[in-house]
């Protein structure tokens, strides 16, 4: 029983390492999503005011400019997934506490 459950710790913590190697690619991505939304947004932003729009309409209409929704909607899913990828994180870590807390669990009943 104890061989299965540091089979399976070993397991998960391959699986935890994936994760945490995917989470930086993820993060990386969302950052890039939110870097292009902001840069549109702000060059947006600055055409309604040379274009003489009210201030207090500009952010209305700036963020329901297509090319600005899409670039929101795709940083909203990068979003997502970063944070989904940051789950799964910590998922495995607990996975791996209460596999580990098993073993120990065994273990002290073996020198008893």
């Amino acid at each position: 029983m104890q061989a299965d459950l540091i089979t399976e710790i070993g397991s998960k913590t391959r699986l935890l390492d994936a994760a945490i190697k995917e989470v930086g690619k993820r993060g990386q991505t969302y950052a890039q999503t939110e870097r292009s939304y902001r840069v549109a947004l702000a060059k947006k932003t600055m055409e309604e005011r040379e274009k003489g729009t009210p201030v207090t309409i500009i952010s209305d209409i700036c963020r329901g400019d297509r090319e600005i929704a899409k670039l929101r909607f795709e940083r909203d899913c990068a979003e997502v997934v970063y944070k989904s990828a940051m789950e799964a994180i910590n998922s495995y870590k607990l996975q791996i506490r209460i596999l580990d807390a098993q073993v120990q669990r065994e273990w002290s009943g073996c020198t008893k």
